[in-house]
């Protein structure tokens, strides 16, 4: 029973403690970018989108995936609902509220409009300079993922 015990602790230690993906603070990514470049991408969800919840099922769950994105870029999960103020290169983004207790993020606004509209879900990739190099609006499966970390460090 001991000897069961201590297999399943280590088993649950190893399967999810070596793989889980690194996500960063917009505030972090500033003074992490102080010391070593790297291409930011912005997750940028809801809770009550579908689409967004399976992303986050699956594609982010993919253990090729977070180890290129632990390795090679930093990644930031938004909630677009988001209702503390984010600080983000020297500029303070709030909540806006829309009507009784709905609303949308300053920061998912500016980093997640696509043709003058937002629809979640939203990826937005950044240079080392913080400019947006890239944005989609819409699921990506893990294949279809993998195939954008492989274009984006070309």
């Amino acid at each position: 029973m001991k000897k069961l015990l201590l297999f399943i602790i280590f088993f649950g230690i190893t399967s999810t403690g070596f793989c889980q993906l690194k996500q960063h603070s917009f505030e972090e990514v500033d003074s992490l970018q102080q010391t070593q470049k790297r291409k930011m991408i912005v997750f940028i969800h809801t809770d009550w989108c579908q689409f967004c919840q399976r992303m986050k099922a699956a594609t982010f769950r993919d253990k090729e995936i977070i180890e290129k994105l632990n390795s090679n870029f930093y990644f930031v999960d938004l909630n677009a609902e988001e209702k503390q103020d984010i600080t983000f290169q020297n500029q303070t983004f709030k909540f806006k509220p829309s009507g009784n207790n709905v609303g949308v993020h300053e920061l998912a606004l500016q980093l997640g409009t696509i043709n003058n509209q937002i629809t979640y879900p939203v990826l937005c990739v950044m240079n080392e300079k913080k400019e947006i190099i890239f944005q989609y609006n819409s699921y990506l499966s893990p294949k279809d993922f993998k195939l954008l970390l492989k274009k984006l460090e070309e």
